[in-house]
């Protein structure tokens, strides 16, 4: 059974996501704990699906992943059945960053992420319309990223 979270075991956790890479004694000075408790909180976090991972923040740009889209997808049905199909197929594909099913006048919002509008286009003909059930999608270019962020606000579950 899983044991509730403390104030260090939000600080942890707010921690290691601003920063991955703290090190042990950086961390433990950041929630105000000597390394060894600290450490073995880390690890229960982990265990306890907390955190699932640690990654690098690429710059999009250099390693030409820069042109972002977003694509409204409407299925032809939305039964168990059609909805399970399209969630095995687009988790399959490497292009979409998120899907996430919706509600409203459309069932699914994927990220796309490519070189350019050429790539794009070719993701779309060769993979996002042969996804099962796919009736209609619409494309929504983006201009700007205005901003960027992996991290979510912890903070109402601390005492700093």
């Amino acid at each position: 059974m899983e044991k509730p979270l403390d104030q260090f075991d939000w600080r942890i956790l707010d921690a290691v996501q601003q920063d991955g890479k703290l090190s042990l004694a950086e961390l433990s000075e950041l929630v105000g704990l000597s390394k060894t408790p600290c450490q073995i909180r880390l690890k229960r976090l982990e265990e306890d699906g907390y955190i699932t991972g640690y990654h690098a923040r690429l710059n999009m740009h250099k390693v030409r992943k820069n042109y972002v889209v977003f694509i409204q997808i409407k299925l032809e049905a939305t039964s168990r059945r059609h909805l399970e199909k399209f969630n095995a197929a687009v988790k399959k594909m490497d292009a979409v960053q998120s899907c996430h099913m919706m509600a409203g006048g459309f069932d699914y919002l994927l990220k796309v992420r490519c070189r350019n509008m050429e790539e794009y286009r070719l993701i779309l003909t060769d993979s996002i319309n042969d996804l099962p059930g796919v009736h209609q999608t619409t494309t929504f270019p983006v201009m700007e990223e205005v901003k960027r962020v992996s991290r979510v606000e912890l903070s109402e579950y601390t005492i700093k």
